[in-house]
């Protein structure tokens, strides 16, 4: 089954994508701010990460630079969801290593077609 970590900081947004990725069969979990993203990846690792930019303690660009450059993680691909979606983010996202990118709000079909792509169904 393939695993999907949910890094948002949104309560309402977690439930949301926790429903509609579930109902595509997929094993959800969800973290609420950036070192718990850390902390979460030093167990098993997800099949594919969605991640908030503005999280608490930690932002998701800091997270995702951690991610690219740790030999263990950086297979891991990564969706960053976020409302920041300006040309400047997409760009940051981009060089830091994103592997695919959705701005809010976002379509849900939007992004499960993102997660099939990126997990590789």
């Amino acid at each position: 089954m393939t695993a999907i970590l949910i890094a948002e900081d949104e309560p309402n947004l977690v439930e949301s994508l926790s429903f509609i990725l579930r109902r595509e069969g997929w094993a959800v979990s969800a973290v609420f701010d950036g070192e718990a993203v850390l902390e979460e990846l030093r167990g098993d690792l997800p099949d594919v990460l969605v991640l908030d930019v503005m999280l608490p303690k930690r932002n998701g660009f800091d997270i995702l630079k951690t991610i690219k450059t740790d030999p263990r993680l950086t297979a891991i691909p990564v969706l960053m969801l976020t409302a920041k979606g300006q040309e400047r983010d997409r760009k940051t996202a981009e060089q830091l290593g994103a592997d695919a990118f959705v701005t809010k709000p976002f379509s849900n079909r939007e992004v499960v077609d993102s997660i099939k792509r990126l997990a590789g169904r």
